[in-house]
């Protein structure tokens, strides 16, 4: 294993320009990123996740067959790279959101299923795996999607990754698309008013995968599976559903049911 990550390691930096500044952007000194490019030791879970977020990765993707990677790398396409400067007129207010948007998201910590209507597949549903942590000032979170269209082909594999902001009983979250940076979307829930989390309801914005790329708008929910969780088991379980499969209980089919009740001049979110 330490030498199919040393290999993934420096295969990822080589999209990068040079190790210098992988470990200037990282934070990591040279002589501890050298002992992981010689597979002479593996970093800590903390590193890890440091590594796979910078590269846009999944954890358990870096240390997979050095051959079984390096295919899963070359089939994806490369965002183009942006350093934006500290100083930059946007940071000033993305700092403001993390000061006054991170207190009371503690308790939202951890994995979940979040399951919605597809806006690329009409008529099928669609479950990823979320993960949110704080660290750095904030909580973050990674929102990791695998379908497979088709019985017989290979998953389709996308990862986004966001920043939750919780602002006066709503909670706020904004993510990209890292493989391409073609996509943004936002998602509006309903925090959990009990002392135990199970499931969030809210509305989801974000535009089709189909070559349309239409605006579209759809009930979502957040299903809470804990601190810790099976990752290879969790996304084996996401991907594609029929409505009315018999994995997807009645109130989350109800839930994500998206309809107007009669007198509703807007969509609009309901509560579990």
């Amino acid at each position: 294993m330490h030498q199919d990550f040393a290999a993934n390691l420096r295969l990822l930096c080589s999209y990068r320009g040079s190790i210098a500044e992988v470990c200037r952007l990282l934070k990591i000194n040279r002589p501890q990123f050298n002992r992981y490019l010689g597979g002479r030791h593996l970093p800590s879970a903390h590193i890890l996740r440091r590594l796979c977020d910078f590269f846009g990765v999944e954890e358990y993707e870096i240390l997979l067959p050095a051959a079984r990677f390096a295919e899963l790398v070359r089939l994806r396409p490369r965002a183009p790279r942006i350093d934006a400067a500290a100083s930059s007129p946007e940071a000033a207010h993305f700092g403001r959101l993390k000061a006054i948007g991170s207190a009371g998201l503690e308790k939202y910590l951890g994995y979940y299923f979040e399951t919605y209507c597809s806006m690329a597949y009409p008529g099928r549903v669609l479950r990823n795996i979320v993960r949110f942590e704080q660290r750095e000032g904030g909580v973050f979170y990674r929102r990791s999607e695998r379908l497979i269209e088709r019985p017989g082909e290979r998953a389709y594999r996308a990862v986004y990754r966001g920043m939750a902001h919780f602002l006066t009983d709503r909670i706020f979250l904004v993510d990209y698309e890292t493989l391409t940076g073609l996509e943004i979307s936002q998602t509006i829930l309903f925090p959990s008013f009990k002392n135990r989390i199970t499931r969030l309801t809210g509305l989801k914005l974000g535009v089709s995968g189909s070559g349309e790329r239409m605006p579209c708008c759809a009930r979502v929910v957040y299903d809470y599976l804990g601190h810790s969780v099976d990752l290879r088991q969790a996304l084996s379980l996401c991907g594609l559903y029929a409505p009315d499969d018999p994995r997807l209980d009645g109130a989350l089919r109800t839930a994500i049911t998206n309809d107007i009740a009669p007198g509703e001049a807007l969509f609009r979110a309901r509560f579990v």
